[in-house]
């Protein structure tokens, strides 16, 4: 069960293809409470509980999220070893003290940067249009000091789909291990960019190898989460979108959403499900089913079972509809499945098992390098 915690709206970053939109609520420890208590009473007892706390900008409420996580593991019903926590932060904000903190309270963080100064200042910029690159990728550098497998997001646009490649050896350059690549899912992605996607995805693919070769792996997402799924058969039902059944995510408001990126203004009505406070808040569900897609071409692809055309937030910003992926999902899933088959290929050849992958578990064959390494 996964669930979203947005303790605010507020944000110092004005980034060009927000799916939030900004305003002043921050969540009350009221509503916190009563979130808290809808994640117990609805999460099956064989789940684990994954909750995420979201923005805005998160790190901007940091006393918050740390009152909120400790009255979560109070609770009757905290298991230590199934509750999962993570901060997804714009990396604007870190301190030696946050890290402290962070470590202490065993809450994982990852930063989202979109690359090198000249990709991240194009859409990630300060409310006053200053580019953010200078200070998040010190506060980059800064955080790998204590998180060494600190993740990091970058989102790609039609304007910077051609420098992927190049991302990837900027992050790899300085230091970061696990690295998730992500498109922009409200953008007008056409015809052509679709086409660029082969080419692109293997060079990746290509470095992905390299770093191997080289035993120095890293986690690329596109290709990572693609050789687990194939190794593994497919993707396993609790694996796919589960919006509105096993997933929710909470605005400040305590309007309950399907899905983070399905905030937005949190006008209560648009993909609202309810409120938190509201007392017949019980059986909240999304018309959404992952096993129900709206086309005829997905049931008879030989990868559908491969495939995240079940992505309900993806599908929904591209056609408008939770059930129907549209035309560059479609070509991004061939491409990645076609890479990570590459890959299973060369480096099975080379002798790498990729156990770690059919466990379910792809990053440990990163984290067992470099411990190994000491």
């Amino acid at each position: 069960m996964k669930y979203t915690i947005a303790v605010t709206q507020q944000c110092n970053l004005g980034c060009s293809y927000c799916y939030i939109s900004r305003n002043r609520e921050v969540m009350s420890l009221e509503t916190a409470d009563k979130i808290i208590e809808f994640m117990f009473h609805h999460t099956p007892e064989d789940e684990t509980i994954e909750i995420g706390f979201f923005g805005g900008e998160p790190m901007l409420e940091f006393e918050l999220i740390k009152a909120i996580s400790s009255r979560i593991r109070s609770h009757r019903g905290y298991n230590p070893d199934k509750v999962n926590f993570f901060i997804v932060s714009n990396g604007t904000i870190f301190s030696d003290a946050i890290a402290d903190e962070l470590l202490r309270l065993q809450l994982p963080f990852g930063i989202s940067c979109d690359g090198p100064p000249h990709i991240q200042d194009t859409s990630r910029v300060f409310r006053d249009g200053r580019g953010s690159s200078t200070v998040v990728e010190k506060n980059i550098r800064y955080a790998l000091r204590s998180f060494p497998f600190l993740p990091v997001n970058a989102v790609y646009t039609p304007n910077t789909l051609q420098h992927l490649p190049e991302v990837i050896d900027y992050f790899y350059a300085l230091g970061v291990r696990v690295i998730y690549l992500n498109p922009d899912i409200s953008a007008r992605w056409t015809k052509e960019h679709a086409q660029m996607l082969p080419v692109l995805y293997r060079a990746v693919g290509e470095k992905y190898i390299d770093y191997y070769k080289q035993e120095t792996p890293c986690y690329i997402s596109m290709i990572d989460s693609k050789v687990t799924v194939i190794m593994r058969g497919g993707y396993q039902p609790l694996e796919k979108c589960r919006m509105g059944k096993g997933e929710f995510a909470f605005a400040p408001s305590g309007n309950v959403y399907p899905c983070e990126r399905l905030i937005g203004s949190d006008d209560g009505v648009t993909h609202c499900l309810g409120n938190i406070n509201s007392s017949n808040l019980t059986q909240v569900k999304c018309s959404h089913d992952a096993s129900q897609i709206a086309n005829a071409t997905c049931p008879s692809c030989e990868l559908n079972q491969y495939c995240m055309n079940w992505c309900g937030c993806t599908n929904y910003f591209a056609t408008g509809d939770y059930n129907a992926p549209g035309a560059f999902l479609c070509a991004s899933e061939k491409a990645s499945i076609g890479v990570a088959l590459e890959v299973i290929n060369t480096l099975g050849n080379e002798g790498i098992p990729f156990s770690d992958h059919l466990a379910g578990t792809p990053l440990m064959s990163i984290i067992g390098e470099s411990v190994l390494k000491g």
